[in-house]
Formats: structure tokens, sequence, C-alpha cells
């Protein structure tokens, strides 16, 4: 399917050289408006020949630093210092974002976990399909800034996927390490109907990152994203300019199934350990204090496994099945 059958229409022409700030526009009747549409800021970035580069922010509509240094980078005017293409999305589901929700409040989908999309379904749907149809076949390099959102609070890394193809993990994990974030990460998880599957399976080099969390930002997590966004540019030869030197070295981490702590209960959360803290086997995590008494002890939360917590659950009221936190475990190199 081409651009011109797609439901969705792009003011950008992808062939021109040249800035370009414009819409993805995908119609959108409701009742305030019969014949209106959503209109998805994008903005790309040509110049010669060269590599292409994608890169989202706002897959969920309450994770910010991606949007904040993306929308911060479309302000750019040195054309000459480019050689190749860059494609920006600051906010790729628009809705949600403009909702400060995690999902679109216009289906109730997460457009992390509906992959590949549907070219006749809802509105996240179509938007997920795009993407697959169209942005994704033209990209080499492809870049999606994620953080907490609402409800989690992360240590800042950059992250990739161990991935069947050993040269194709080769090239995510010099890309994730050289966006330069204090951690970096090696997701050993089921993908399937997440982008991250997606773009991975079509060949290209993806890098994901979680900066910090709980719904807002700091000027921390906001200069890790901005310096990231042009390490990474500059990794892909696109950008042409020096790379900054970060302010930590990369720790090397590894995730999977067995890294997760959920919640039991549900309560007021007290954590005894802080992000980024060495834990060993056993040691005392969390306690979840039942709120409509006073008389009943509360219930502790003890550590499955040695290594470090990098994600811990907020706001500090918790209920059944929520993830309470995060233990990676700690690796010398990948």
């Amino acid at each position: 399917m081409s651009n011109l059958d797609h439901p969705i229409k792009s003011s950008i022409d992808f062939a021109k050289e040249g800035i370009q700030h414009g819409f993805l526009r995908l119609p959108y009747s409701r009742n305030d408006s019969a014949w209106g549409a959503l209109l998805i800021p994008i903005v790309q970035f040509k110049h010669g020949s060269g590599p292409t580069a994608l890169m989202t922010g706002a897959n969920h509509g309450d994770e910010y630093e991606g949007p904040i240094a993306l929308y911060n980078f479309t302000q750019r005017t040195d054309l000459a210092s480019f050689q190749g293409r860059v494609i920006i999305i600051p906010a790729m589901n628009y809705p949600a974002f403009q909702a400060g929700t995690r999902i679109s409040p216009l289906d109730q989908l997460n457009m992390n976990r509906i992959f590949p999309g549907k070219v006749d379904g809802s509105v996240t749907q179509v938007l997920a399909d795009y993407f697959s149809r169209i942005l994704l076949p033209m990209a080499d390099y492809v870049l999606d800034i994620h953080s907490g959102g609402k409800t989690l609070d992360f240590l800042p890394f950059a992250t990739c996927h161990e991935l069947a193809d050993k040269q194709q993990q080769a090239k995510c994990e010099a890309a994730m390490l050289a966006f330069g974030a204090p951690y970096a990460l090696k997701l050993l998880e089921d993908t399937r109907g997440m982008y991250d599957h997606q773009v991975e399976s079509m060949g290209k080099v993806f890098v994901s990152t979680e900066l910090g969390g709980g719904g807002t930002t700091n000027p921390y997590s906001i200069a890790i994203a901005k310096q990231g966004v042009e390490n990474f540019l500059i990794h892909t030869g696109i950008l042409r300019q020096s790379a900054l030197p970060q302010p930590n070295a990369s720790q090397h981490l590894v995730m999977n199934q067995n890294s997760y702590v959920f919640s039991e209960h549900q309560g007021l959360l007290e954590p005894c350990v802080s992000l980024g803290e060495k834990v060993e086997v056993d040691q005392l995590i969390a306690r979840i204090h039942v709120i409509e008494r006073t008389d009943q002890k509360p219930q502790s939360y003890y550590a499955p496994r040695g290594g470090i917590i990098m994600a811990r659950h907020v706001p500090s009221l918790i209920k059944m099945g929520d993830c309470l936190q995060v233990i990676a475990s700690l690796e010398q190199q990948f």
C-alpha cells in the first residue's frame, strides 16, 4: 500500500530535500466535527544521500522526555549538518499525548501492544498500520523514547533486545551505547504486538529508552534525552558533528521475566530501597500497609534475586497486580 492509498495522508514529501514541517492527517468524524481529522505534527530534515532515521516520542501519552527533546530538535535550521534523512514525530500517539494518558482516549488501546496495526481498524490501529506500512520501510535506524509515565519511575537507560539475528543485535547494541544514557539495558522478553517487535522484525536498527517517570520530567532526564538524540544521529552518520561526552559511563544491565516483582496486595507502598540501589536475594525491598485498619501488620516484600533496582511503582498507593519494582542483573559487558 502506498502513501496515496493509505487513509492517513502526509503533508510531508518524503523524497523532497530541505526542512519540512507538516502533519499526518487521519480523518476522524466525531460529534463536534463531522468532517474532522486528527493532525499529528511531523518534521523531516533531508540533505543529500544517506541513511534514514525515524525518531518518536509519546508512544505512551504520559511520557514526556521524548516529546520535549524532539520538539526542541525540530527547531534546528542547520540543514548542512545533515547527511541523509531524519523523520521526527514528537508525539506518536497524539490523542493520548493531548489527554496526558498512557493509552488513547479515543479507542482505549495501547499503541505499543497492537502492532502491526489495522488499516481498517480504530484510530490507534490505523496509526500503527501507517508506521508499519509507510514510515518503517523508509527507515534504517529507529529511536523510540520512553519514560515511566504516571505509574513507574526508572533509572535513565537506553535499551535493545536480544535477537535471533546476532548481527542485527550487535548493531542495535552499538546504537544503544552510542545514545549515551547512564545505564544500558539488554531486554529478554516477548515483544509480540510491540512497536519494538515490528521494527526489529523488519531488520531495522532499533533503540528504545526509559528516562525517569512519575508523569513529569526534570532537567537531568531532559538533558539525557536531548543529548541522546544527537548522539544517536551522530552514530548513524546522519548528523555530522562531534558527540559530547556523557557525565557517566553506561552501566550494563540485563532484564528478563524474572526481574519483575508484582504486588499481591493493595494499600500504601513503603519502599525500603531506592532506585539504583544494589540488593541481595531475600533483602527487604518494600512494605504494603493496609489503609483501612491500624491493627494489621504490613505485608513485606523481599528481593527474589540479586541485582539493581531499576524501576519502582509510583504513586504511593498500590493495587494488586501492579508492578512494584523491577530488579535487573548487572553485567560486565554484553
